[in-house]
């Protein structure tokens, strides 16, 4: 049976999801003297006895639940683009920490694609850096992006791994600007947490602690706060009552129903299941699926390109060394319209472990058996760099419910994607770009691995209900009392790492919360 404070009573305000953004909501709110519980459906694990240096093993870190992939480029969906558990994918991120720029706010009125944000950059930078401050974030003394250009709160981290070295001098004989990457990864001594000694496991979980992660972080300062964090908690369901408000949630713990009720629900369970548990929520008054009236849940889904370059050198590379990525240039980020297409990428000097490169390989080229094993043998003498690159929302791209049901009775999520034109030149640009920084480094380009990496959309924000899912304050435009606070709710996705902005905007959403619920009520209409 599970133990629970609050099971008979109406908390202030229920989280649904312990990850980037839930973990910053909890903590917020639970400081501010708000009764809160957070229900996170995978496990509460502690890094030092649960996680392992071992790739494979550490899988169990992403949703591993089966999810159906349709379109014409199929997402491979898992360990690289979700989390399950509590500090969700900030347990095996990279930890680039990088900020949005002002044009990835305003893509309709720059480049007149997609839709402009209802928030712009000036809104979300209080909220970047106090993110950054209160995180350490390192990076380097000046930073040639964007609108902020450092300091940043803890110096970059040291030495550079051989991969973003050989990356460092291509670059430079290109005339291609890079620096030390902006990572939530210590340099130094914060918190009772140490510095990073590269052991080069950010992707299996930090166990030393030197990365952060809302589980180390956010989710205990939370409960230090008196927040109660259930964990292995399946949410089933979202309940109305009847004057349209949200008045809690079913969920289901080793294969018992329970249900809390709260004020104030956050929905903060990422791209796809924040999506999907609106729309399994239907009611005879909304058929569709709560907070869908403007039928926009589940469309709009983005992803962003994440091509691999790998190419072979004549002295040891060994990717395995230090932090995945320790060096990037954004030089490519904005529309040039010489190119041929509209926004830009990111490159990150981006090391891999053994059986990624491996699988990558073998899923791209078909490489097995004997050849893969050749491959693999000169795995030490590799160098990878790897594309962050914009993908434009398209209504096609998509999270609805299969016919399927898994073992709690829900719909399985059916994940439709395919890219654009545009996305495609994005890539072909991004592969040509890393292929020559390689070739300038003295490597020789061997294979191109086609990837994705992040998630974002599905519930996306805007002004006008008639074609968005929640307001600039992630506030649902049907339930007032309902928040969907995640990356679900980007309009676009940018050409760089979202983490740091989903942070951003959950810190600015807890405010907003913290402002209005002292009054006694959330306003029904956000201006």
């Amino acid at each position: 049976m599970l133990k629970r404070k609050y099971a008979n009573e109406e908390v202030d305000v229920l989280i649904i999801g312990a990850g980037a953004a839930g973990g910053v909501l909890a903590k917020e709110l639970a400081e501010a003297n708000l009764k809160v519980v957070v229900l996170e459906a995978g496990p509460f694990r502690d890094p030092q006895k649960d996680f392992a240096s071992d790739e494979l093993s550490m899988k169990r870190l992403g949703w591993e639940d089966t999810r159906l992939v349709a379109g014409k480029n199929p997402l491979t969906m898992g360990h690289n683009n979700s989390g399950r558990g509590v500090g969700g994918g900030t347990v095996h991120f990279t930890g680039v920490f990088l900020r949005f720029q002002d044009i990835d706010f305003r893509a309709r009125t720059m480049d007149g694609v997609a839709w402009d944000w209802p928030i712009s950059y000036e809104d979300l930078e209080p909220y970047y850096t106090q993110i950054e401050q209160e995180i350490a974030v390192s990076g380097p003394k000046h930073f040639p992006w964007g609108h902020f250009h450092g300091p940043y709160p803890y110096p970059e981290r040291h030495p550079l791994s051989p991969n973003a070295d050989l990356f460092m001098n291509g670059c430079e004989k290109l005339g291609i600007q890079a620096t030390p990457t902006p990572l939530a990864i210590l340099s130094a001594p914060y918190d009772g947490r140490p510095p990073c000694i590269n052991r080069g496991f950010c992707n299996q979980g930090c166990m030393p602690n030197a990365k952060f992660s809302t589980l180390i972080h956010h989710i205990p300062k939370a409960m230090k706060a008196g927040a109660e964090v259930l964990a292995d908690c399946m949410v089933t369901q979202i309940l109305l009552d009847q004057d349209d408000k949200v008045r809690g949630v079913t969920f289901v713990h080793d294969g018992i129903t329970y249900e809390q009720s709260a004020r104030i629900v956050i929905l903060s369970a990422y791209a796809i299941e924040s999506p999907r548990l609106l729309l399994h929520s239907a009611t005879t008054q909304y058929p569709q699926g709560l907070a869908n009236t403007s039928g926009w849940v589940g469309k709009g889904l983005m992803t962003h390109s994440s091509h691999d370059v790998y190419a072979k050198f004549a002295d040891e590379v060994r990717l395995y060394k230090g932090t995945p990525v320790l060096a990037s240039t954004l030089d490519f980020y904005r529309t040039d319209a010489s190119r041929g297409f509209v926004r830009g990428y990111t490159i990150h000097a981006h090391g891999v472990r053994p059986v990624a490169m491996a699988q990558g390989l073998a899923r791209t080229h078909g490489l097995w058996g004997e050849k893969l094993q050749q491959v693999m043998l000169d795995y030490n003498f590799y160098g990878r760099l790897t594309m962050v690159g914009e993908v434009l929302p398209q209504v096609h791209n998509s999270v609805t419910l299969a016919d399927e049901v898994d073992e709690y009775g829900i719909p399985r999520a059916r994940v439709s994607f395919s890219y654009s034109t545009n996305d495609e030149r994005v890539i072909q640009h991004g592969v040509a770009t890393m292929s020559t920084i390689l070739e300038a480094a003295g490597g020789k380009v061997e294979y191109v691995v086609d990837d994705t990496a992040h998630l974002m959309g599905g519930c996306r924000m805007g002004e006008d209900p008639e074609d968005s899912v929640v307001d600039g304050y992630c506030q649902s435009h049907d339930h007032p009392n309902l928040f969907i606070c995640d990356a679900s709710v980007f309009v676009t996705s940018g050409a760089g790492n979202p983490t740091n902005t989903v942070m951003a905007i959950a810190l600015r959403t807890a405010e907003y919360i913290k402002k209005h619920i002292r009054s006694g009520q959330l306003p029904s209409q956000t201006v």
